[in-house]
């Protein structure tokens, strides 16, 4: 059973996520949060395997919420609710540490499947997506003051990772998926996974959103111009 939090500053859009979860013989809501303190309440109450959460809400935002949540080293996984599907503060909640984001009016059944890849351990964001939504907002991002685009030295997360699992790294930040991983590296898919796996492990990465990012605050890819 994978037990799930909600977090939306609209009563009636949370009786509409409770609804449709709740008609899942294995999936059942343990809470209802309307802002983002009472949603790292409720996680520390409930430990709920995924938070389906709202960016804008009042006082604590659901950015903020979910870095607070993942802070705790819990095993709740957050998957960001969002209006539009390339909003900036899209890309700020995968920063933080959310597993993936999906726009509120996805399919039913889109919502349904994101909510149990979250719980086993997977990433809600299409590769291409994942592309377009980090070339649109990365660039854009301050950096720290007198930060090179590329670091002087190696960064430590990656100093652990074979040729093989670095080239798997920047292929995945630049939106391939595992089937064309095989086909273009001319391995197995399940070889292909076995790599992936590697990476998540050695870098500390909880999923392949934050590996991409991860690729791209090192400087191993780039942004598009």
């Amino acid at each position: 059973m994978t037990t799930v939090l909600i977090a939306d500053d609209q009563a009636m859009q949370r009786f509409g996520f409770r609804m449709l979860l709740e008609s899942q013989d294995d999936m059942t809501v343990v809470g209802e949060a309307s802002n983002g303190t009472e949603a790292v309440r409720l996680v520390d109450r409930h430990r709920p395997d995924v938070v389906l959460m709202d960016i804008r809400m009042p006082g604590l935002d659901g950015i903020e919420a979910t870095r607070r949540i993942i802070a705790t080293g819990a095993r709740t996984r957050v998957l960001i609710v969002t209006t539009f599907d390339l909003d900036e503060y899209a890309y700020d909640g995968l920063r933080a540490g959310a597993s993936g984001f999906l726009v509120k009016d996805a399919q039913p059944e889109e919502l349904l499947a994101g909510v149990r890849a979250v719980a086993s351990g997977d990433a809600v964001v299409a590769p291409s997506l994942t592309r377009r939504l980090l070339d649109a907002y990365v660039h854009h991002l301050p950096a720290a003051p007198g930060t090179p685009s590329v670091p002087s030295r190696p960064d430590p997360r990656l100093a652990a990772l074979t040729d093989r699992e670095r080239e798997i790294l920047t292929v995945i930040a630049q939106g391939w998926t595992n089937t064309e991983i095989a086909e273009r590296l001319h391995l197995a898919e399940s070889t292909v996974k076995t790599h992936v796996s590697r990476v998540l492990a050695k870098t500390g990465a909880r999923d392949r959103v934050q590996a991409v990012i991860l690729a791209y605050d090192t400087g191993l890819v780039s942004p598009s111009p």
